[in-house]
């Protein structure tokens, strides 16, 4: 590129689009973190003192219709919150280093559109978990810890409270670097956990196939390619055609 350009060579990089990277030359070993980006996002939405959590989401935050606003003063009173604004902050945190936020941050972007008072506590709790994790990072090198693809694949069962759909989630690892995770919801509704595993395995495997092309396209040599799966039905139904059927 110097050849065809005028360009200044600043060395290795250190900070790109709010994610800080470090490398250990001696280790082998590159370091991917927001904590800056976190701690910024926190006192732009005065939660920089709050009292940190340990989970990304209670399980007591049950998030349906009846936790909607219903009548215009409840609507203009959450149009006082920018709720927007840290869905979208929280999605960029959670899309470049961040795979443990992606089923909380999943769940309270579906409601962007009209939050509720929950929705708002919901969104302030993942703040929160931000807070005692701020020095999270995601750390890649070359080491025979998950030795190849390894991938992921689970679900919940009609964990979605509005439309009783399931969560797909998934997440890869390359040598046990994490590179790859999604948590959405699934399009239809199953009538059993096979049935929603199954999807989910799917769901993993295309991704797992395309990741494989794009491992290919670099000239890695990745020889072992492993999906996992926690359910032996689906396990049965994927390899034994006399299920097929179902």
């Amino acid at each position: 590129m110097p050849s065809e350009f005028e360009m200044k060579d600043l060395g290795a990089a250190k900070k790109i689009l709010g994610m800080e990277i470090w490398r250990d030359g001696n280790a082998g070993l590159l370091y991917v973190s927001q904590k800056k980006y976190i701690e910024k996002l926190l006192q732009s939405f005065l939660m920089e003192n709050c009292k940190p959590v340990s989970t990304p989401l209670a399980t007591h935050f049950k998030l349906d219709v009846r936790t909607l606003p219903s009548t215009d003063e409840e609507k203009e009173y959450m149009n006082t919150f920018p709720y927007s604004s840290v869905v979208g902050s929280l999605m960029y945190a959670m899309v470049c280093t961040r795979p443990d936020l992606a089923h909380a941050v999943s769940v309270v972007s579906r409601f962007m559109s009209n939050p509720g008072k929950a929705h708002w506590e919901a969104v302030k709790w993942i703040m929160r978990y931000l807070k005692g994790t701020s020095n999270i990072r995601l750390v890649y090198g070359s080491n025979d810890i998950g030795c190849g693809l390894i991938g992921y694949a689970d679900s919940d069962y009609g964990g979605d409270l509005v439309r009783r759909r399931s969560w797909t989630c998934s997440i890869f690892t390359l040598y046990g670097c994490a590179i790859s995770w999604k948590a959405t919801l699934q399009p239809t509704i199953a009538l059993s956990t096979t049935k929603v595993k199954y999807m989910s395995l799917t769901e993993g495997i295309k991704e797992g196939i395309w990741l494989q092309g794009l491992i290919d396209s670099l000239g890695l040599n990745v020889q072992r390619r492993i999906l996992y799966c926690d359910s032996q039905s689906v396990l049965y139904l994927a390899k034994n055609p006399v299920y097929h059927e179902r």
